[in-house]
């Protein structure tokens, strides 16, 4: 059996979480506090950029991301159908429409065929570091460069992630990052950041973050309300000096995985690009026999998920995109299986996880 991983997690860190909580509730100051400033002060430093924004989600770091860049109705965004929804979502709820295009080998856009996507009304590509892993970003900053489009990185599964030795969140005109509880640096609560070089568009983001204000009930803009709480930052600047740390060890299991199902049967193991370090948000394989393999699994005490089985063009909440043809999007979705990695599995789960896979094939 695998024992949970984020409760190890907590124990380990119990003393000082619990005291930058109570230092928190002493304060006095729940909302946009010392706190919130810190964490921004501290990820910026992380990332090698300028700034970051602090705010409530992963989703309102894309969205205000798009909305300070004034991309709305009549706009298009490039984007990938592989992913958590709110890539899309944060789009959509901007009036823009996503423009999908399929993906490579990698679980990731396609950057070969990001061209073809383009037209007048093209005002962005946004990415998704799926898994923990960078997109070929060699290629799409060429590519908005010359059409002159801006880079959005969802970074909200890639915290620590580089790509020839930056930092993903650093690369694009901005960054949006989730600190949802299952994530790299994760909070306690939902929690999400904006990172950015470019300040103008830093502080749009902090008042659009917070009704849209500059001063005090002076309302510039209109924004929305999704500002960083005290106590998950609190939380935050805890975690992120062991996020390197943490990282590592996710690569580490990732090696073992590697080496150990090498040969197990039908799989396909995560490829990773030369140009990137991988910090394993996810460990995922392929398989035709996904189904019956996830099922077996599960059934014998292995939490083993699928990141993700309906692309998000087939979402029933889109019916406008069912007719898109994404054929490498859809296959994957039919055999990706993610299997249980967090740096604080032992080697006898991870032992106990590569048994059952092979037992399995056999």
């Amino acid at each position: 059996m695998i024992g949970n991983p984020y409760l190890k997690e907590l124990n380990y860190l119990k003393e000082a979480v619990l005291e930058e909580i109570s230092s928190v509730l002493d304060s006095g100051s729940y909302i946009l506090g010392e706190k919130v400033k810190r964490f921004e002060t501290n990820f910026s430093e992380y990332l090698e950029v300028e700034n970051v924004v602090g705010v409530a989600n992963g989703l309102d770091a894309l969205q205000l991301i798009l909305m300070a860049l004034d991309i709305g109705k009549g706009d298009e965004v490039i984007t990938t159908s592989l992913s958590a929804v709110a890539t899309t979502l944060a789009i959509t709820r901007t009036g823009a429409t996503p423009v999908f295009v399929d993906i490579d080998e990698y679980f990731h856009i396609d950057a070969t065929k990001i061209e073809a996507a383009i037209t007048p009304r093209t005002k962005a590509v946004m990415p998704v570091h799926l898994y923990g892993q960078s997109v070929d970003l060699d290629k799409i900053v060429e590519i908005c460069k010359e059409n002159k489009i801006f880079l959005i990185e969802d970074a909200a599964q890639a915290q620590g992630a580089e790509f020839n030795g930056k930092k993903l969140g650093s690369i694009g005109e901005a960054g949006a990052f989730s600190f949802y509880p299952t994530k790299n640096l994760a909070a306690y609560g939902d929690a999400g950041a904006v990172s950015t070089s470019d300040s103008v568009l830093a502080e749009k983001v902090s008042m659009l973050r917070n009704y849209g204000q500059k001063t005090r009930y002076r309302h510039e803009l209109a924004g929305i309300n999704s500002r960083l709480d005290e106590l998950q930052a609190a939380v935050l600047n805890v975690k992120l000096k062991y996020l390197d740390e943490w990282n590592k060890s996710r690569i580490d299991c990732a090696a073992i995985y590697q080496g150990e199902l090498a040969d197990a049967g039908d799989i396909k193991l995560p490829m990773v690009r030369p140009e990137a370090k991988h910090v394993f948000h996810q460990y995922v394989i392929r398989t035709k026999k996904r189904d019956e393999l996830v099922s077996y699994l599960q059934e014998n005490g292995v939490p083993a998920l699928i990141h993700y089985p309906i692309p998000i063009h087939q979402q029933p909440c889109y019916p406008e995109f069912h007719s898109v043809s994404l054929p490498e999007t859809v296959r994957a979705s039919q055999e990706i299986l993610s299997l249980p990695i967090h740096p604080f599995m032992s080697k006898s789960e991870l032992l106990f996880v590569i048994e059952k896979v092979k037992v399995f094939f056999d």
